[in-house]
């Protein structure tokens, strides 16, 4: 939505092109440079954050309403992408609080409360990864900003989304040790160092730098090339990749990290 015409067609008629009282909701984990970030916005009639979301289209299937509006936000396409949780708590859009005159002085549109947006809503919440340097985070006509947040130090977060990314958090943290992540945030040749920095951001702990990576290379994920990197006086560490076509079948089928 780029126009006011299309945020009042949207919000008055919006039911006709998506699936009304079904939302998604993306936690998108940011990585770079070894810290963890969330990307968050503020919606322009709520004082506090929020993930970004939205409406799947009728024609659309759940993978590619998120996708899509992970591309409306970051500007990166084609992400991992996995679904962790349905959200259906009756009280978690917070009905009762509707402001019609904020409504309307945000939007400029005249909302009542029998409008299809305002309704208890099921909110399905997938989670993305990417490298944070490569995104461009864009707030649409309902927000007004959209911005990376350490991990640690996240804003209060509105509705239920506080126990969203806890449970995001968790099921990215466990699928790590079943989907080898990393493709889209490393650079195309990177050193073993690098690769388990990589793994300890995400998780959050510690992990046997003897082990880990031997563990991806045993697993035919990474090979290693002729070439090293000199990063000082007698340290030229070799550089490694992944190999794209067992990633790719890693990714779909599953294999065991740990």
């Amino acid at each position: 939505m780029k126009t006011d015409d299309e945020v009042k067609d949207f919000i008055l008629n919006g039911y006709r092109e998506y699936v009304p009282h079904v939302s998604i909701d993306c936690a998108i984990f940011g990585y770079h440079e070894q810290q963890l970030k969330l990307l968050l916005i503020k919606l322009k009639f709520i004082d506090g954050w929020c993930l970004p979301g939205g409406y799947i289209k009728r024609t659309e299937t759940l993978v590619e309403a998120a996708n899509r509006i992970v591309m409306e936000r970051t500007g990166i396409g084609n992400l991992f992408l996995q679904q962790f949780k349905t959200f259906g708590d009756p009280n978690r859009a917070r009905i009762n609080e509707f402001d019609e005159e904020l409504w309307f002085k945000a939007t400029g549109v005249k909302v009542s409360k029998d409008n299809w947006l305002i309704d208890q809503t099921i909110s399905i919440g997938f989670y993305a990864i990417t490298d944070f340097s490569k995104a461009e985070p864009q707030p649409d006509m309902m927000s007004e900003k959209c911005k990376w947040f350490d991990i640690d130090n996240l804003p209060k977060l509105e509705f239920d989304h506080e126990e969203m990314v806890k449970e995001a958090l968790h099921t990215m943290r466990v699928q790590l040790y079943h989907y080898p992540i990393g493709y889209n945030m490393l650079p195309e040749k990177f050193t073993l160092t690098e690769i388990h920095a990589l793994y300890e951001t995400l998780l959050g702990k510690k992990l046997d730098i003897s082990n880990f990576p031997k563990k991806l290379i045993a697993l035919g994920l990474l090979k290693k090339l002729d070439e090293k990197r000199s990063i000082g006086p007698h340290r030229s560490p070799h550089l490694y990749m992944f190999d794209k076509e067992k990633y790719n079948m890693a990714i779909k089928e599953g294999v065991v990290l740990s």
